[in-house]
């Protein structure tokens, strides 16, 4: 069965008579152990462990047994593994996407005309948003503004090989907004980087202008990035624009609820 000291601080040890038991049964106890302590000390204790945690059927279960939804999808046992970890981790990897620390967490920040500024929904000639957990969003000026985040993928607890060979979709989302009173511009740069910050793979959108006398409606801006290849360790978001009234003040675009995720 192997030596003790291979499992879990705080597992019990289960006796020789856990040889005997059916493997359904014996996948049901490990089930109940945490995944990180499966990977690092369970899969290490025998040969018939190793083979269960690399399998599909135990992760299958702890998916199950945790509501993580869409898991019917994926086909081989690695897949399952993965799933259920980019599962766990899943949250929105920017930090202050919606305004609520001012632009703490935000760099390279370039303050055209009267600067960036954060305002609270719905704003003067604007809209509330889809979501009522938004409450703010940040304005831009009468020239370019922009701001921006590098986020660390290896830091966030996405580690190399994981993104080297599966290769997880990073979806990026961005809201953006005019006032109806005011044209504005807004712009979107997402690029994928090596550890020497190499550019691996990149979006950029069009420069989208918005009319003046729009409907001050929020839109929805997104893409995802699959099979961009091995190297890939940071994330840069930037995301920026202004007015085309050249009004003083803060009558350009206005962003919120920005999002990077990493999709099993």
């Amino acid at each position: 069965m192997g030596n003790p000291q291979c499992y879990p601080e705080g597992f019990i040890w289960p006796g020789p008579s856990m040889e005997s038991l059916p493997e359904a049964v014996l996948i049901r106890i490990l089930a109940s152990i945490p995944a990180v302590d499966l990977v690092l000390a369970c899969r290490l204790v025998c040969c018939q462990w190793k083979n269960l945690v690399d399998g599909a059927a135990l992760w299958i279960l702890k998916c199950q047994q945790e509501g993580l939804t869409g898991a019917e999808s994926q086909e081989n046992a690695e897949n399952w593994q993965n799933f259920y970890f980019l599962s766990k981790k899943r949250k929105n990897l920017i930090k202050n996407p919606c305004g609520e620390e001012d632009l703490q967490h935000w760099g390279e920040v370039e303050n055209g005309g009267d600067g960036w500024k954060i305002e609270e929904l719905p704003g003067d000639f604007g809209k509330e948003f889809p979501s009522e957990e938004v409450h703010k969003y940040f304005v831009t000026s009468y020239e370019w503004c922009r701001k921006a985040q590098v986020i660390d993928l290896r830091a966030e607890g996405y580690w190399e090989e994981l993104m080297d060979t599966t290769q997880p979709k990073i979806v990026v989302k961005d809201w953006y907004a005019g006032r109806s009173d005011a044209g504005c511009l807004y712009e979107l740069c997402v690029k994928l980087l090596s550890e020497n910050e190499d550019v691996l793979a990149e979006y950029k959108s069009e420069t989208i202008a918005i009319p003046q006398d729009n409907d001050a409606s929020w839109t929805e801006i997104s893409h995802t990035f699959s099979n961009y290849g091995p190297g890939v360790r940071f994330v840069r978001f930037e995301h920026g624009g202004q007015d085309t009234l050249f009004w003083k003040g803060w009558y350009g675009v206005r962003v919120t609820n920005s999002s990077v995720t990493v999709e099993p």
